[in-house]
């Protein structure tokens, strides 16, 4: 029977608890060492001295061709992740003191989403001492909770609510409520209405997104209004080339009300009886959510999408 008396955890180095709070995020070993600039062999003997450190109980186990953490180990990740949260609360009341927020904070956005917030969130920070390092991706909804491993603060979208999927650990705040409206050129015979039906829709061919994406979403819920397909003549993921496609075309697509471009030659017009939106979000680690700069940022975002369109 195993004894599990006497394990001072005061003597376990706090870098190793941030270790095992690493693995769990990344899930692997070469996703440590590669995140942490260290060799996968390094990150090996850490953990084997993370174990030595408590009499040898197993922190992980071997699992298909690499390592994840036994429940011991997944406990003190959960540890580590509380232990870099006080942290960081007590930097950021150490920076309150000291006088304003500063630095750096790292920002991954979805572009759509950073068309309509950026302009504005860099305008209200640039009398500030709080810098942004921005990049820009394009992922599913389901990865954007893997990004803020290497990320203060992710942007990006939900259609399902205002905490998308696999983020319910995290810390996230609502921007705004963007609706969906059916994007078409200015003197497009739709364009004459104030809003669009779905048996209106299914008489021109569409400029789509990929299977799968989001913004499908509404041209499936016309056809089933209107009990017929419509015609998609292309497949695409960028907003501003479908931008420029339906300005020139008779055809139609779904396309953001608040991040479309303005003046860009077409018209947004509503789906009656559908009210199609997604929400803009932040998503945060929680010891990142800490960080007076970060916070500064983030109110900043709030701000700007209070401006835009409230949440």
């Amino acid at each position: 029977m195993d004894d599990r008396r006497g394990h001072d955890l005061s003597r376990v180095d706090p870098r190793h608890l941030d270790l095992l709070r690493e693995l769990a995020d990344r899930g692997s070993v070469t996703a440590v060492a590669r995140a942490t600039h260290r060799t996968p062999s390094a990150v090996s003997q850490q953990l084997r001295t993370a174990q030595r450190e408590l009499r040898g109980v197993p922190l992980v186990e071997p699992h298909g061709r690499g390592l994840r953490l036994t429940e011991a180990g997944r406990l003190l990740a959960d540890g580590g992740r509380e232990l870099s949260r006080t942290v960081a609360q007590v930097q950021a009341r150490w920076d309150e003191f000291m006088g304003s927020a500063s630095g750096t904070v790292r920002v991954a956005t979805l572009p759509s989403a950073a068309t309509v917030l950026l302009p504005g969130v860099l305008d209200r920070l640039a009398a500030t001492a709080v810098e942004l390092e921005c990049t820009d991706l394009d992922i599913a909804e389901s990865e954007y909770s893997g990004m803020v491993a290497d990320h203060d603060i992710v942007i990006g979208h939900s259609f399902t609510g205002p905490v998308p999927a696999g983020a319910e650990h995290l810390v996230t705040a609502a921007l705004l409520r963007e609706p969906l409206d059916i994007a078409v050129r200015a003197d497009h015979p739709l364009a004459a209405k104030a809003r669009v039906t779905a048996r209106d829709l299914v008489a021109y061919e569409w400029y789509g997104v990929p299977l799968g994406y989001p913004f499908d979403g509404l041209r499936i819920a016309v056809e089933t209004a209107a009990g017929q397909p419509v015609q998609v003549a292309q497949r695409l993921r960028d907003n501003r080339l479908i931008e420029a496609l339906v300005a020139a075309s008779d055809r139609v697509a779904v396309l953001p009300r608040y991040s479309t471009t303005p003046g860009a030659g077409l018209t947004l017009r509503p789906v009656h009886g559908m009210a199609a939106a997604r929400w803009i979000i932040a998503i945060l680690r929680p010891d990142h959510a800490e960080r007076l700069a970060v916070r500064t940022a983030l109110d900043a975002f709030r701000a700007v999408g209070r401006e835009v369109g409230g949440v």
